[in-house]
């Protein structure tokens, strides 16, 4: 079939494949649900919406909810279902795409999908930082560096200081730095200020994790009014439901409750590391994030004997330079306890 542009003739699609079980730590989702008060709240909001009407055009309100939660400029705020749309947008725009290898899979997703040149820069010895090829990789005509800090799918936390050299290089050679900033509550980290300094920096965040509302899919980008303007013309217009508008407009008038959460995770993160620190053949790293990446002698093996335990983990194995890892997303303490007594008898 012709109807299609060549690039998009091999397309893979997302790499993830829904399994049933009775413990879910395979997505890195919040434990906890929305607290009850605030989902009520948000429900009877929701009731005098008309549903008739079209929402607003780039969610304006959410915007200038968000602008003043994050001290942002409403005119540096993209807003989108989900921070992998607003990848997309920056990827179509990008006129080259550079992030890491491995990493959050959209990054190379997004540029594949909008036929942008995408290169990937392998992670150093212990995951660390390829600042040197990246600063090199820069050298380019232009385009757009994603880099996950807290990172994905490792965990590690990249020094401000690195961060910060990259930032420099964009502004000096045109670039833009996008910081996924996705896991940054559980690190405790805010590359707002770099970006507040530098155009040529933009955050993304999103809803899904440490505000627990990953089904409700609201990410959103932080930027300079320039930047912002680009991305936004990539996102289609309404794209920010009514329903996801109430609910986002009613947390953010109440955010409370997620620093209690990203507490209760960052200990039971903590706890984790410690408990699977003891198993004789596994292999647990520090992590940053609202996850742990563990290197089993067989991941396979490992994934299959926590599932037939019950527990839904990730597998990593097929990222170069992840052989034998899993996922584990940090669960509920009860959550916890049933994957560390499952992975004591794992192979």
């Amino acid at each position: 079939m012709n109807a299609f542009k060549p690039h998009l003739a091999n397309v893979a699609d997302y790499p993830y494949a829904k399994v049933d079980a009775r413990v879910k730590l395979d997505q890195n989702e919040s434990p906890e649900d929305l607290p009850a008060d605030l989902k009520a709240r948000a429900l009877e909001r929701l009731a005098k919406v008309s549903w008739n009407r079209y929402p607003e055009l780039h969610a304006e309100d959410v915007r200038a909810a968000v602008a003043r939660h994050e001290e942002w400029p409403e005119a540096g705020i993209v807003l989108a279902p989900g921070s992998n749309l607003l990848v997309l947008a920056l990827a179509s725009a990008a006129r080259t795409v550079v992030d890491t290898v491995p990493a959050f899979p959209y990054y190379k997703g997004g540029a594949q999908a909008a036929g942008t040149p995408w290169r990937g820069i392998p992670l150093g010895a212990g995951f660390a930082l390829p600042k040197a090829e990246l600063l090199a990789a820069m050298d380019g005509e232009g385009g757009v560096l994603f880099l996950p800090n807290p990172h994905a799918p490792t965990g590690k936390l990249f020094e401000q200081g690195d961060v910060a050299e990259l930032a420099e290089k964009a502004r000096a050679r045109g670039w833009l730095l996008v910081v996924d900033e996705a896991y940054h509550a559980f690190a405790g980290t805010d590359a707002r200020p770099l970006a507040r300094a530098n155009e040529n920096v933009a955050v993304l965040r999103t809803f899904s994790k440490s505000w627990a509302l990953g089904g409700i899919r609201a990410g959103y980008l932080l930027a300079s009014p320039k930047v912002a303007a680009v991305v936004r013309a990539c996102v289609p217009p309404f794209c920010i439901p009514a329903h996801t508008s109430t609910i986002l407009l009613t947390v953010l008038e109440s955010p409370g409750y997620v620093k209690p959460l990203v507490e209760r995770i960052r200990a039971e993160r903590a706890r984790l590391l410690e408990g699977l620190s003891r198993h004789p053949r596994w292999k647990p790293y520090p992590s940053a994030a609202n996850y742990l990446l563990v290197r089993t002698p067989d991941a396979k093996a490992a994934f299959d004997h926590l599932l037939s335990h019950g527990l839904l983990v990730r597998r990593q194995d097929h990222y170069a330079g992840l052989e034998g890892c899993i996922r584990i997303s940090v669960g509920t303490r009860e959550e916890n306890d049933l994957l560390l007594a499952a992975a004591a008898s794992a192979p």
